[in-house]
């Protein structure tokens, strides 16, 4: 049984399809890439699935129970977080309250381990965390953003374009993260634009293109395939 598994999704913004028909999948303990370029429909698609927008056509289902049109909320309740584009932590709370915030569909007994699995994994975090989210890198934001939607103990995390606007320093060490967390046994749907870096560590990607699904493969696959690399790679 697929963890997640999507079906002929569209959405459409004032009458103009951003996503017409996409089909996807990601199984248990599987990082997924979901690649194109920008206006591609990758955004759409997650956001669907994360219940922040209802799909006016097509399914969703997750663990073999129906997700289509269920509130953001009761989502996360379901096993799934959405870490979305530009990080947007809270810039005038800690780090603390904001990985406090991430927990708050867990009981009050269980924050305090699920903070001390955060600062395991994010220990830069651990050393910032009194400091105000607004102050820290970039870098440290997406770290942040990453151990907030953790707190929610996903069985499935959403990754929206989580090396956008880093230095290609951090975005080496924010794919590494993203390693360390599918290896904790949760599942991971990545949406870049960087190609080679995400199918470098994804099992299964797909290529979307004008709010369609044209290429699906493994992430070997996809890093040799011609029209990937003249496209996307640039050779």
């Amino acid at each position: 049984m697929s963890a997640l598994e999507v079906a002929n999704l569209a959405f459409a913004y004032d009458g103009a399809l951003a996503v017409r028909d996409v089909s996807l999948a990601v199984q248990p303990g599987e990082i997924v890439a979901l690649l194109g370029a920008n206006g591609a429909g990758k955004s759409t698609t997650v956001r669907m699935i994360a219940g922040v927008l209802n799909p006016q056509k097509g399914a969703i289902r997750f663990g073999g129970e129906a997700l289509t049109g269920v509130p953001s909320h009761h989502v996360v309740r379901r096993g799934i977080t959405l870490v979305p584009e530009g990080r947007l932590v809270f810039p005038q709370m800690t780090v603390m309250e904001n990985l406090q915030l991430g927990a708050h569909v867990k009981q009050r007994g269980e924050v305090g381990a699920l903070v001390d699995q955060a600062f395991s994994l994010f220990p830069r975090l651990a050393e910032r965390r009194s400091q105000l989210a607004g102050s820290m890198s970039g870098g440290e934001q997406q770290q942040l953003a990453i151990a907030r939607g953790l707190m929610a103990e996903p069985r499935l995390i959403i990754l929206d374009e989580p090396s956008l606007g880093l230095m290609p320093t951090v975005v080496q060490e924010v794919f590494r993260l993203i390693e360390a967390v599918n290896k904790r046994g949760i599942s991971v749907l990545l949406v870049e634009q960087n190609l080679h870096q995400a199918l470098r560590i994804a099992h299964r990607g797909y290529v979307l293109e004008k709010g369609s699904v044209v290429l699906a493969g493994t992430g070997q696959e996809l890093l040799a395939n011609d029209y990937v690399r003249k496209a996307f790679l640039g050779h």
